[in-house]
C-alpha cells in the first residue's frame, strides 16, 4: 500500500523532534450498498477512502496527524505535524530494523462482494420484500438493505513492526411493520459476518424477511409484559448485547485507568458465577469483529476476561501494555485513518455451559424468555442498565405461552453475571456497531441460552 522506504522515511521525520514512539497507519476501504423501501429501490451507492494516520508518542502526550495525500511530501508534512503536537524536544530515536509480520487469515472469503453485480444484489432485496409479503396481509410496510465493504491496513511503527491485513464484511437487513388492533409493531432481522457473498447463502433474504415479519405479526397478538422481578431466561445470541454493553466496557484497560469501571482493582477476585467465562477473541472466525491485525499491527488474540466467575483479566492496546510492562491484546481498535486508536472489544462472549436449553425453560415456574433486545443504556462506571425487549414470551409451569410487548430489563452487570444459575450448551452471536468516544467499529457479542436468577422488568402489564 506503500512503499517501505517512504515509510521508514515518514517515520525518521516523525521522530525528529524527540519522540519515544511513532506510528504510521494506512487504510483503504472500498463499499457499497443498497436499501429498498416499500417494493421500491431507493439507493444504490458505493465509496472509497483512503488515507493515512500518524502519531507520535512522547512520555504522556500524543500528536495526531491524518492526511488522504498519501505523496511523500503529504506524509512527510503530516508527520511534522504530529511531531509537533507531541512536542518532544531532545533526542532522537532511530526507526527499528522492519521486521514483518505475517498473521494467517481467520478464515477464507469465497465470492468478493465486488465481483457481483449490483443487479444481482437488488434482486436479493426484492426477494426479502416479497418473502416478508407472504407471511400474511397485515404486514404493512417492508425496507431492506444490504451493504459490504473491504478494507485494507498497513500497519508500521518505529520499533520496527510492519504488517497488514483485509477484512471483509456483507450484511443483509430487513424491517417489517404490521399493522392491527394493537397499532403498528416491528421487527426486524440482520445478519452479518465477515464472509463475501456468500453470507446469503447461509443467510437466504427469504428466510431473514420470514424472521422479521413473523416478529412483527406476533406483536400484534402480544400482551403487555408483566412489571416486577422475575426469573429472566435470555434465548442465544439475544443477551450478547447486554453482556457487551454492560460488563465487556468495563474490561477494556483505559476506562479501568479512567476509574469508569466497576471491574478496576478486581483481577483474581470472584466477579460473576461460576458458570460464567467470559471470553473476547479477535480470531474468532466469520465473526463481525473478527480481523488478523487490529489497527496498531497487534496480532488478534484469544483473551480469557473472566474464568469460572474470577476475573482474569482486561482487554489492552499497545500503549497502555507498554505502560504497564506486558503485551498489547490486539484490542486496539479505530474507526478510520482519521482517528486515534483505543482499546476496544472484538467478539465478546460468554462461553456455553452443559445444560440443555429446553430443561432451562422447563426449570422456570413463571418468568420472561427474552428471543431479541434493542437499543439500551449503560452506565460503565457502576454498570447499571436499561435494555428494550423485541421480542418476548412469558414462562408459565415451565412452557414458553404468550407473547410480551412494551418490556425492559433493568438492573446491574456484575449483580447479573452473578445471578445467572443456568447455562446452555448451545451458543450464537449478535452482530453490530460499538460506539465509544464518538467511534464505531464493528462488533459481535454472544452467548448460549442462559437463566438470570431474577432481574427487574419494566412492563405495562399487571
Amino acid at each position: 500500500m506503500l512503499d517501505e522506504d517512504v515509510i521508514r522515511r515518514t517515520l525518521g521525520t516523525a521522530l525528529k523532534r524527540g519522540g519515544d514512539f511513532a506510528e504510521v497507519f494506512v487504510e483503504e476501504k472500498t463499499s457499497s450498498s443498497a436499501s429498498l423501501d416499500d417494493g421500491r429501490v431507493e439507493e444504490v451507492s458505493s465509496s472509497r477512502r483512503r488515507g493515512v494516520g500518524i502519531r507520535v508518542v512522547v512520555g504522556e502526550t500524543t500528536g495526531f496527524a491524518h492526511t488522504a495525500d498519501l505523496s511523500e511530501e503529504g506524509l512527510r508534512s503530516a508527520a511534522e505535524a504530529a511531531a509537533g503536537a507531541a512536542q518532544g524536544s531532545a533526542g532522537v530515536r532511530e526507526v527499528g530494523v522492519f521486521s514483518r509480520k505475517t498473521v494467517e487469515p481467520t478464515h477464507d472469503v469465497r465470492d468478493y462482494p465486488e465481483s457481483i453485480d449490483k443487479e444481482i444484489k437488488v434482486e436479493a432485496l426484492r426477494r426479502a420484500d416479497a418473502a416478508a409479503r407472504a407471511e400474511g396481509g397485515a404486514i404493512a410496510q417492508v425496507s431492506a438493505s444490504y451493504a459490504d465493504s473491504r478494507r485494507r491496513i498497513l500497519v508500521a511503527n518505529s520499533d520496527g513492526l510492519i504488517a497488514g491485513d483485509e477484512q471483509i464484511r456483507t450484511r443483509f437487513s430487513v424491517n417489517a411493520v404490521a399493522t392491527g388492533d394493537t397499532g403498528l409493531q416491528t421487527g426486524m432481522e440482520s445478519p452479518g459476518r465477515t464472509v463475501g457473498w456468500e453470507l446469503l447463502e447461509e443467510f437466504p433474504p427469504e428466510q431473514t424477511a420470514q424472521i422479521a415479519a413473523r416478529r412483527a405479526l406476533s406483536k400484534l397478538e402480544a400482551r403487555p409484559a408483566p412489571s416486577g422481578k422475575w426469573p429472566v431466561v435470555l434465548k442465544k445470541g439475544a443477551g450478547g448485547v447486554l453482556f457487551h454493553e454492560a460488563c465487556g466496557h468495563g474490561l477494556e484497560a483505559d476506562l479501568v485507568a479512567r476509574d469508569a469501571s466497576i471491574f478496576k482493582g478486581r483481577v483474581g477476585e470472584q466477579v460473576a458465577s461460576s458458570l460464567v467465562t467470559v471470553v473476547d477473541d479477535g480470531r474468532l472466525a466469520r465473526e463481525w469483529g473478527a480481523y488478523g491485525i487490529d489497527d496498531e499491527g497487534a496480532a488478534a488474540q484469544r483473551s480469557v476476561l473472566i474464568e469460572d466467575g474470577v476475573l482474569t483479566d482486561y482487554m489492552w492496546d499497545l500503549l497502555r501494555a507498554r505502560k504497564e510492562g506486558r503485551k498489547s491484546t490486539g484490542n486496539g481498535r479505530r474507526e478510520t485513518y482519521m482517528n486515534l486508536p483505543m482499546v476496544r472489544m472484538t467478539n465478546t462472549f460468554l462461553e456455553r455451559g452443559e445444560t440443555d436449553p429446553e430443561d432451562i425453560i422447563s426449570a422456570t415456574d413463571y418468568g420472561i424468555y427474552c428471543v431479541a433486545l434493542g437499543g439500551g443504556q449503560v452506565n460503565t462506571a457502576t454498570g447499571d442498565f436499561v435494555f428494550g425487549v423485541t421480542e418476548a414470551y412469558l414462562i408459565e409451569n415451565g412452557v414458553l405461552t404468550a407473547p410480551l410487548r412494551n418490556a425492559q430489563l433493568i438492573g446491574n452487570g456484575a449483580e447479573a453475571l452473578r445471578a445467572i444459575d443456568l447455562v446452555g450448551n448451545d451458543f450464537d452471536t449478535w452482530a453490530g456497531t460499538c460506539g465509544k468516544d464518538g467511534q464505531g467499529v464493528p462488533v459481535s457479542s454472544g452467548q448460549p441460552t442462559l437463566r438470570v436468577s431474577e432481574l427487574t422488568v419494566g412492563g405495562t402489564g399487571a
